[in-house]
Formats: C-alpha cells, structure tokens, sequence
C-alpha cells in the first residue's frame, strides 16, 4: 500500500485553488488510497488479496505435469478450479497420509465425544494382549506420543514400509518393532504409529472408522469418503490409502479454516483445531515444524498449516487470508521425483501466496 499523500497539489500555484481541491480530495479519495501513519499487516493482506492472479496461476499449473487438480478458495469461496490427466471433479483421488490430518480431526471428535479421556491414554490400555510381557517403556506410550511421531517406535515407514505392508498384522508388527528411542523425546515418522491409533479410535468408539468418520466428520461437510484400505487384521488403514474427490479435500481444509465449524455446527472442537495445528515439535526428516498429524511453515509472514500425502497430496490453509489450497498428483509420475513436491511449495509460495510487499 502506498502511504505518501497525494504530491500533485504542488503543481497548483493559486493557494486558495489548492484549497479548493483539497477538499475536493478529500470527499473523492477511496480509502485504500488514504494516507496512513502504520498501516497493519492485515491492511496490507487485504490489498495483497487482490494480487490473486487465477489465469497465471492455471498456466503455471499446466506445467507442474504431475499435477492433476488444483483448488482455490477464498473466504468460503472457490475461485479457481483445474483438473488434468483424467481427474474430474468427481473421481476421487488417493490423498496418501494427508488422511492422517483426518485421523487428527477424528481424535478431536473422539475426545469431545469422551469416547477419549485424554491424549495422556497410553498404549497399554488398548493393546493388553500385545504389550502386557512387554517392556513398560512401550507400555507406556501415549496417544500423544503418537500424534507427535515420538513413540519411539522403529519406524514402519520408508525402507521398513514394504515388510510391514506385507505382515500379517500390521498393529502387532509395529507394536512388537523395538523402541529406538525413549517415547516422547526424538520425532521419527512412521505410518505405524498413525495405525495404532487408528485401531486406538476404532477400539474407542467400537465403530468400523470409515463408518464413524463419515457420520462425525464428512457427512455434515457434504463430503463422501471414497476408498478406504482395510489393514489385515481388519482395521482402517491409518494414514495412507483414503480417497477424497478433490473438492471434498478443499472442503475438508476449508473446515480448518473455519476453525472447526461449518454453518452453524461444531464439526471438530475449535481448540483442537488451533492445538493440533500448532508446531509441537520439529519433523527432523521433513524439515518442518509438526503439530498433531498437521505440518506448517510460514511464507511471507503468514502462516500456513498444512495436511500432506506422498507424491504432492497437500491442503494448504492460511487462516490470516481466509485461502485454502488444495492440490492433488499423479502418483505413478511423481514416484522417483523427489523435488516434486519442493515444486510445489515453491508454487505456493511464489505463484499462488500474495506477498504484502509486494514481491515474490
């Protein structure tokens, strides 16, 4: 926002004219053009708001080719839809382990339903027959020591992801995986802690996950939930393999946005959506700040929370201006692209976040 008063009226040489416009000035000057002494930073959000450019933002998308949509809205509103590669706004789409932001949003719906008494629960409680010789140690791993990647559990994930997939009971294989590190202090990301608590809410509710998630979560958000992997020991696959139509991902940040509400209805308590999105701890392997199954950053000063899934899965929600991003991509494609999803931020950043300053 330029701040300076209008210059012009130097050129006038007549004082009394120079009045005259003055005042005309000031009964014809729209407010962005006001001088000010400070302007805010939500002033300056507000002009950079309109810097939006939806066209260049669909071409730029072109050429992100493992893209194949992208959504934008906008205080409640979408301004700009793309599909490519087959994707329609219909088909739903693999969004990864962005479902484990939704097994997030599902234990703050537990908690409020009490069918949760704390994230301070531990492991033991719910597991008996796996863990009862076991080490206390692993005993005693809360469900908050899950949500934070910081079981100390080896991890199930990366180059272990294959063997555990191809187990026969996936919540005993992670359970049984030696402790690396003393629960609650070192953060190493594992699918298999979000299953166990997967199986922790399926054992909560005494529901079949899919069933509760659609009825507490989804459902109130007009939202169906696609496919959804069962594990073989009959559990929700947590954090991996959930399907979303593109628009019910956008919908589902859209929820975050609104802090948890939708119409006039409390979907997920508005204190766990600030809690779990909140930076907890550092993903070392990530790079970036972790909450409760939801990551963030900060671009040009604003916030930005964000659920992720391998291969460019991602919402993006930006409180401070009312826009959630959501971007869904070709799997097969982007598999031995590490930087893809580095692309991806960058896009974010550059192309679809206005900068208050003006620059990008």
């Amino acid at each position: 926002m330029d701040t300076r008063a209008p210059e012009n009226h130097a050129l006038f040489a007549g004082f009394s004219l120079f009045l005259v416009l003055s005042l005309i000035s000031c009964t014809t000057e729209s407010p962005r053009n006001r001088p000010v002494q400070q302007p805010s930073p939500k002033s300056e959000q507000e002009v950079s708001r309109a810097r939006i450019d939806t066209h260049s933002i669909h071409t730029r998308a072109e050429k992100l080719a493992p893209m194949q949509s992208l959504l934008i809205s906008r205080d409640g509103e979408i301004i700009m839809e793309y599909y490519a590669d087959g994707v329609t706004p219909d088909r739903s789409v693999n969004i990864k382990s962005a479902s484990k932001s939704v097994l997030s949003a599902l234990v703050g719906i537990a908690l409020e339903e009490d069918h949760l008494d704390s994230l301070d629960q531990t492991l033991i409680e719910f597991f008996p027959a796996i863990l009862e010789d076991g080490p206390p140690a692993k005993q005693n791993i809360t469900l908050r020591d899950l949500l934070l990647m910081r079981s100390g559990l080896e991890s199930t994930s990366f180059e272990n992801y294959g063997p555990w997939v191809t187990s026969n009971n996936w919540v005993r294989n992670a359970l049984e995986r030696p402790l690396v590190d003393s629960p609650g202090e070192e953060t190493n990301y594992s699918t298999g802690n979000s299953h166990i608590l997967a199986a922790v809410l399926t054992k909560a509710t005494g529901r079949d996950l899919r069933h509760y998630a659609q009825e507490r979560l989804f459902d109130p958000i007009d939202v169906e939930i696609g496919s959804w992997q069962k594990s073989p020991e009959g559990y929700r696959f947590g954090g991996n393999n959930f399907s979303l139509t593109p628009g019910g991902f956008l919908r589902f940040g859209q929820l975050y946005e609104r802090e948890g509400r939708w119409d006039d209805r409390q979907i997920v308590p508005s204190e766990w959506v600030r809690e779990s999105t909140q930076s907890h701890v550092h993903d070392i392997y990530h790079g970036y700040p972790y909450g409760y199954f939801w990551w963030n950053t900060n671009y040009h000063g604003l916030d930005v929370d964000f659920a992720w899934g391998h291969g460019g899965q991602y919402v993006f929600v930006v409180p401070e201006l009312d826009l959630v991003v959501a971007t869904t991509s070709n799997l097969q494609s982007t598999q031995q692209d590490d930087g893809y999803t580095e692309n991806v931020h960058e896009f974010l950043k550059n192309d679809i976040l206005p900068n208050p300053h003006g620059q990008n």
